[in-house]
């Protein structure tokens, strides 16, 4: 037994319902997985990534850019959903990557997965925390600017007002806020260095993450009820959007539908299409969360599939609508601002004017639903690991009342609160994304590894097109990693490092795996 050892189908089942002390709870319907789905994907992406990717880089044609996006995650999607109801278990791609290639490349999945989980929760929590902040001043309540920003800048970038963090992309004039990838004005933004901010504590966003952590020991059936009201909430105001702006779009303003180059790559024409579909495709990442909780579906070899194609076909169809509608009333042009979605609806004047608040408060029902299923997913790999001796026991531990991985989820909640509240986290969003594309790019790959090693095997769902579905998926995925500025790729390696050391000095001499042989 090795580095490259590997869990078989059978024993993987058996350790799902066997072990000591109490076990995760089977108690999700089909239903409840497709609106976790939702929950993490619908957020950030479609309130304000979109109208910032038409602004600079598509225009209009940023709906093909969605279609793009949308492939690649489909690719990836069906590599997930024959994993999960061939393995249903806790621990998404970390369990399948144990199948397939081996505890080594497990651990780095798992590893890897933290960013994606742990650290995203933190993020999307300070853009919630922004506006939670803005709604309550349109309602005259201001918050102690003191309160409601981190007290550290990153040294090498610019430093926006409340400290949070934003870098120039060359785009004539426009920044990138890095912690809620939101455009910002360069003229609102200073030179930065490693330095102490205007904030002294993200309260909201801690006590947004408290409160979702709470909630989330308390029982995983508990949490999906209140996703799914979250999901429904914001579903239907975006629903509102597009069925009642769809009268007010004007036709001149999807023209050109796709804006002749500005002589650079990614700046408009078919160029910068592309560059928008990487861009939008971290709008879709989370719908891998709904494989995490696959120890808790009632009937996962059905549901799970459902689960995470049928999510991905919603948030598809729905973007796209988005897109067309609000590139229809508003010249894309003047969707380049944080909150493109209520630009929208003032443009379309006073008949829509109702539409406003509604909008804010589905944008924060948004971004709750999506820091609550990120700290769903990451204590649950948490618990995969432990239950395999690669983490110390007590990741594993579950409530003997509640059923959940409840140390696992206090853990994940306290390091994603401190993470919200105190630290620079803008710089950890293209950490995140990339951490994410590389569990696309192993969980595709295994795929394609099983179909040739193990044939026999059932798969209550089958992947398409093996190899040919797995191999556009680890393309794409690749390519958008490619893209990806080269200290990200220093920042994943650094991290890489770390777990590394924390494999060999602790999990590999405490794998169960290898006790066992």
């Amino acid at each position: 037994m090795g580095l490259w050892s590997r869990k078989s189908i059978t024993q993987l089942m058996t350790e799902s319902v066997g072990g000591d002390g109490p076990q995760l709870k089977r108690t999700l319907s089909g239903t409840n997985l497709v609106l976790l789905g939702i929950g993490a994907i619908i957020g950030a992406g479609i309130f304000v990534l979109t109208g910032q990717a038409a602004a600079q880089y598509a225009g209009p044609g940023i709906v093909i850019s969605f279609v793009i996006a949308g492939l690649g995650c489909l690719f990836a999607g069906l590599c997930y959903a024959e994993f999960a109801s061939m393995i249903p278990i806790a621990g998404s791609a970390y369990t399948y990557g144990y199948a397939t290639l081996g505890e080594f490349i497990a651990w780095i999945i798992g590893w890897d997965l933290i960013l994606e989980y742990l650290f995203a929760a933190g993020t999307v929590a300070v853009g919630w925390s922004g506006y939670f902040t803005a709604f309550l001043t349109e309602l005259g309540i201001t918050l102690p600017a003191a309160f409601v920003g981190a007290p550290l800048s990153v040294e090498g970038t610019h430093t926006l007002v409340r400290s949070q963090i934003c870098v120039d992309p060359a785009t004539g004039g426009i920044a990138v806020d890095a912690v809620s990838h939101t455009p910002v004005a360069i003229a609102d933004c200073v030179a930065g260095g490693f330095q102490i901010g205007a904030g002294i504590l993200n309260v909201p966003a801690i006590l947004l993450v408290l409160a979702l952590t709470t909630l989330l020991v308390i029982g995983i059936k508990e949490s999906a009820r209140f996703n799914s009201i979250i999901v429904v909430v914001k579903v239907l105001i975006v629903l509102a959007v597009i069925g009642f702006g769809f009268k007010y779009i004007n036709t001149a303003n999807w023209t050109p539908f796709i804006p002749p180059n500005l002589g650079e790559f990614g700046q408009f024409g078919w160029t910068g299409v592309f560059r928008a579909s990487g861009v939008i495709f971290f709008a879709y990442i989370g719908f891998d969360a709904v494989s995490t909780a696959a120890q808790e579906a009632k009937n996962p070899q059905r549901d799970l599939p459902i689960g995470i194609l049928g999510s991905l076909a919603i948030c598809t169809v729905l973007y796209i609508l988005m897109a067309l509608t609000m590139t229809g009333i508003a010249k894309y042009t003047e969707l380049g601002v944080p909150h493109p979605v209520f630009v929208a609806i003032q443009k379309a004047g006073p008949g829509l004017a109702w539409l406003g608040y509604f909008v804010n408060i589905g944008a924060i029902a948004g971004l709750a639903s999506v820091v609550l299923v990120m700290l769903m997913g990451q204590p649950r790999i948490f618990y995969s690991m432990a239950r395999d001796g690669l983490l110390p026991k007590v990741f594993g531990k579950v409530h003997p009342r509640f059923q959940t991985p409840y140390v696992a989820t206090i853990i994940t909640g306290s390091v994603a609160a401190l993470v919200a509240g105190l630290f620079p986290i803008g710089l950890l969003g293209e950490l995140v994304s990339i951490g994410t594309l590389l569990a696309f790019v192993i969980v595709s790959a295994g795929i394609w590894v099983l179909r040739v090693r193990s044939p026999e095997l059932v798969r209550p769902f089958k992947t398409p097109m093996v190899p040919l579905v797995p191999i556009l998926s680890i393309t794409i995925c690749g390519l958008m990693m490619y893209w990806l500025p080269a200290d990200t790729w220093l920042r994943l390696i650094i991290w890489m490092a770390i777990g590394l050391a924390i494999y060999f000095f602790y999990g590999r001499h405490n794998s169960r795996l290898a006790k066992s042989a």
